[in-house]
């Protein structure tokens, strides 16, 4: 549980301050425990950006698992629109703009690769399946820096209606 509590304060501090404000300390200070206690989870501040990513990578795979839908597409469009709604979309976008390392993206684009192929096989139109993940990454993509222009409503029922 404190491993999540230091990841927490970890986001906090980027969503409120930026990356420049990503120390051990101001994240130590800030989940109200000594740099020790922080070092014991997390050796350097690449290990403590990798726990972000990984975290994000299980909790969209998480969300994707609990999609009650028939096939891994719709349950993609589904985990989707679920994290834009719920606010889950700035915790993306603070922890992949704090890693300023492509090495500690390498993760997230494993990930990224196993969500666009996963399941296709199973899909009724293979392509069309593809294409609406790849809208789905596009409406990350708005909503992340310009949200007020998408009517999530009627994207998400549009490409549910592609499949």
């Amino acid at each position: 549980m404190r491993r999540d509590e230091l990841l927490d304060a970890a986001e906090g501090l980027l969503q409120d301050q930026g990356t420049q404000a990503l120390t051990l300390a101001a994240v130590a200070e800030r989940a109200g425990v000594s740099k020790g206690g922080l070092l014991y989870h997390f050796a350097n501040k690449e290990a403590l950006v990798k726990g972000m990513i990984e975290r994000l990578i299980a909790d969209f795979d998480a969300l994707i698992e609990a999609q009650a839908e028939s096939t891994y597409t719709r349950a993609y469009v589904a985990a989707t629109f679920e994290a834009v709604e719920t606010g889950r979309l700035r915790r993306w976008a603070v922890v992949t703009g704090a890693a300023g390392d492509p090495e500690l993206l390498a993760p997230l684009r494993g990930a990224m690769v196993r969500w666009m192929r996963q399941g296709l096989d199973d899909e009724p139109d293979p392509l069309t399946s593809q294409v609406v993940r790849l809208a789905c990454e596009g409406v990350w993509e708005v909503a992340t820096h310009c949200a007020a222009i998408i009517d999530y409503a009627a994207i998400r029922a549009r490409l549910l209606a592609l499949l």
